[in-house]
């Protein structure tokens, strides 16, 4: 490995570097890369996982990388990699967002992603000083952050130049701050807003901030929303709502899903009217579906087709389609069951899944499944901590499903160890065996057969 990479610094890339325009360099070769080789038509630069505390020391000193940032480089792709297992602070991340800001002078187009271990960690520039996180030349960023607020700051024009703005973010939640979300953002072509965590706050902060996107020509939604003594969103609500505000809108993707708490206060809409709300307005290629419980809420959830996001939420009323860009399924349900040709929709309408998320404490009522035994061809990762035993007993015995790339396994002691009779059935060892990593909730206890089933 190294010695290859000296070799290429050495005697190849001395030789054509004034031909490259695109680099992609990771924490192995970063320094080597950039020591002492001059790139001067170098304009596109991508930093893959990479570690905070390595990273940091490039932008502050009087490196290469400071300089090319400093007079060459427009585009950067930065992906860090941060492997603490509790949430600590992020001051490194925001740090190296707002260096890297203040260093480009001539950056256009910035990705700026942060993969934790701890999940409850998130660049934060709502703590950051007002003098920071300033670009006069920035017009495309992508980017992860902590709250909604993040995102207001983010637009309220210390980023004079920004048209396209693709966001994740992590919360949706309760004003930190009194950031005024009035102001037209004129500038503003291109908008994707994407939170999959659950908000309260979908009508007193999203719809305002969409509402001042008067010149916007693309918008992309993932949202998951709670109303209370409220309705669905509908094709209505998001044209009178939101739509009728962005006269140039050409294109329009989103994914959307409320749960809706009313007490039968509201008729909701049935699952034909949800789709001729659309219909009405000119949509024609949507999908949705409805499931209305008992005192436990009611879920629409509706969706643009052709599919473009990577995750899909499924409850017992779905109904399958294609999705080909799925990569993450999460499974909720309070009152029925999954039963096998759910499962059986599933693997059809998902070719390409990789993560499987299940929650649905309810126990199977058809257990003696049919002979059609159902293929997950490429899924890496199941989560089965929230579900009756039934569910891992499915999928973990090879006769029912088929798991012939599991590597991730997440699930409760008590549930494993009845499914396997005390970590010895046989059926279960097959799928076991190919495991690389096994979380086991609930429980610190130890067995000596767990090994065995491991192979």
């Amino acid at each position: 490995g190294s010695q290859v990479l000296d070799r290429i610094c050495e005697e190849i890339l001395p030789r054509i570097n004034n031909k490259i325009n695109k680099l992609t360099l990771d924490q192995h070769s970063i320094k080597s890369t950039l020591r002492a080789i001059v790139y001067p038509q170098l304009y596109s630069l991508s930093l893959v996982n990479l570690q905070p505390d390595t990273l940091l020391p490039y932008l502050t000193g009087n490196t290469k990388l400071h300089y090319l940032l400093t007079n060459q480089i427009t585009h950067l792709d930065i992906n860090i990699i941060d492997r603490r297992t509790t949430a600590l602070n992020d001051e490194n991340e925001s740090e190296i967002f707002s260096l890297i800001l203040s260093t480009g002078k001539c950056l256009t187009d910035l990705t700026f992603r942060q993969w934790f271990r701890c999940t409850n960690s998130r660049i934060s520039i709502f703590y950051m000083p007002s003098t920071s996180c300033v670009s006069s030349t920035l017009t495309k960023l992508n980017i992860n952050v902590d709250t909604f607020d993040d995102c207001l700051y983010i637009l309220d024009g210390r980023l004079d130049s920004l048209s396209v703005l693709i966001i994740n973010i992590r919360e949706i939640s309760t004003p930190l701050s009194n950031i005024d979300n009035t102001k037209q953002l004129r500038k503003l072509k291109c908008f994707s807003l994407l939170a999959y965590s659950r908000t309260y706050f979908y009508d007193s902060r999203v719809v305002p901030l969409l509402c001042r996107m008067s010149n916007l020509e693309e918008l992309t939604l993932y949202l998951a929303i709670t109303r209370i003594e409220s309705t669905y969103i509908d094709g209505t609500h998001l044209y009178d709502g939101i739509l009728i505000h962005m006269p140039r809108l050409t294109k329009f993707n989103f994914c959307i899903n409320t749960l809706v708490f009313n007490k039968d206060i509201i008729n909701l809409p049935s699952n034909n009217d949800i789709q001729h709300s659309f219909v009405k307005r000119g949509y024609q290629q949507i999908d949705s579906y409805t499931h209305k419980e008992s005192e436990k809420g009611s879920t629409c959830h509706i969706y643009s087709l052709p599919y473009q996001f990577d995750c899909f939420y499924v409850n017992c009323h779905f109904h399958g389609g294609i999705f080909d860009k799925v990569q993450c399924v999460m499974m909720g349900e309070i009152e029925h069951p999954f039963e096998h040709e759910l499962f059986q929709i599933i693997s059809h309408s998902f070719p390409f899944l990789h993560t499987l998320v299940i929650c649905n404490y309810q126990p199977q009522k058809r257990k003696q499944h049919s002979s059609t035994i159902v293929t997950f061809p490429y899924l890496r990762s199941l989560d089965l901590q929230r579900t009756n035993v039934d569910y891992g007993a499915q999928f973990l015995c090879d006769t029912k499903i088929h798991l012939p790339s599991l590597l991730n396994l997440i699930i409760t002691y008590e549930s494993l160890a009845m499914i396997t009779n005390n970590f010895t059935n046989d059926m279960t060892r097959l799928t076991c065996a190919r495991l690389q990593r096994l979380i086991i909730c609930g429980s610190s206890k130890s067995n000596s057969s767990l090994g065995t089933l491991l192979g």
